[in-house]
């Protein structure tokens, strides 16, 4: 679900203290794009699918990543009617709950 290895090697690049900072604007920005994604359109979605792949990726959400990934496909398959908006955000709040633990861990 993490790339505990990419997360280790973003805290370094960014260092300790901006680490939180990040970590907490990558999940505001998360939580903006889930909030609208349900009034988006094709176009629209795949958008902001590709930002949260991405986003996602860098920060070490790999699984985020990935569905991201598949909606992105299933868009351009299928259509926005296929994508399963639950799953994306469930996948975000668990992967969020997995750092945050792991965060309070260290």
């Amino acid at each position: 679900m993490i790339d505990w290895a990419r997360v280790a090697e973003l805290r370094d690049e960014v260092g300790e203290d901006d680490f939180g900072e990040v970590i907490e604007i990558f999940c505001e920005e998360v939580l903006d794009v889930l909030d609208r994604l349900d009034s988006r359109n094709n176009d629209e979605m795949k958008t902001d699918l590709h930002f949260l792949k991405g986003s996602a990726a860098n920060i070490g959400m790999q699984k985020l990543s990935q569905i991201c990934e598949d909606a992105e496909r299933v868009i351009l398959a299928n259509g926005l009617s296929e994508v399963d908006l639950t799953v994306l955000r469930t996948t975000y709040e668990e992967s969020h709950q997995a750092m945050r633990a792991r965060s309070t861990a260290d």
